[in-house]
């Protein structure tokens, strides 16, 4: 099982780079974890888009979904110019009937319905869920495969429930929108001091931190994490595998 970030923004994406997504792999199956801006760009540096086996969302914000329609239309190209891939499926939450609605595309992608109450196998991996706290209905996923787990937050403010569902992951990758300065007065986002209690109290083996803010030192939310995690941390590198 590995995993690479395609992109570390929150919000929108800096010049020649995408909000925070993920692709996570294991034994020739490839998923997509998120798919904002930037994020379709990002993917194909590592993976051929006709090879995509699967995505799951977190949530429909614009920098978790917004090349979503790109993704879509890639494969009705590739269907016109005579490809037989199968329908891709994306999996996001229904709580939202509109933006659930537009997953499914033309018999090139299918919607499939999730919520934190659902453990599904996709692939490999056995995947299962937990909400998180954010102003719209957001899910942090678990991706577990040959005994080794990798856990992401997704968008949340500080959420007790996180610390039993990542209990033990070989890998934390949390978000760190905020600045010290910031903690408790944005809502749905933690700082580098909350990424870092989530993974002391759940005794993760390595954090990586995403969905970071554009202004100020990104190494400050890095030492934030640092002061209240005794463990390896650091700011996900896109490209990077770990694992």
């Amino acid at each position: 099982m590995k995993i690479t970030p395609l992109g570390i923004w929150g919000g929108y994406p800096k010049a020649n780079s995408a909000t925070s997504s993920f692709l996570i792999e294991h034994d020739g199956f490839h998923c997509l974890i998120d798919c904002g801006s930037g994020v379709l760009a990002s993917l194909q540096n590592y993976l051929p888009l006709d090879q995509l086996d699967a995505v799951v969302l977190s949530h429909y914000h614009a920098d978790h979904i917004a090349d979503i329609g790109s993704l879509q239309y890639s494969r009705l190209i590739q269907f016109y110019l005579g490809a037989q891939n199968s329908i891709l499926p994306i999996y996001g939450h229904v709580y939202d009937e509109d933006e659930f609605a537009k997953l499914t595309y033309k018999e090139q992608t299918m919607g499939v319905g999730i919520t934190e109450a659902d453990v599904l196998s996709i692939g490999p991996f056995t995947v299962s869920f937990c909400r998180t706290v954010h102003p719209v209905y957001c899910l942090a996923t678990k991706f577990e495969s040959g005994g080794r787990s990798i856990v992401l937050t997704a968008d949340t403010e500080w959420c007790d429930d996180l610390v039993p569902f990542a209990q033990g992951a070989d890998l934390l990758i949390s978000e760190a929108n905020l600045y010290e300065e910031h903690v408790g007065k944005a809502p749905g986002h933690m700082g580098g001091s909350e990424a870092g209690k989530l993974a002391e109290q759940a005794q993760v083996k390595q954090l990586l931190l995403t969905h970071l803010p554009h202004h100020g030192e990104i190494r400050e939310i890095l030492s934030a994490a640092s002061s209240t995690y005794s463990g390896p941390v650091e700011i996900a590198e896109v490209g990077k595998v770990y694992f």
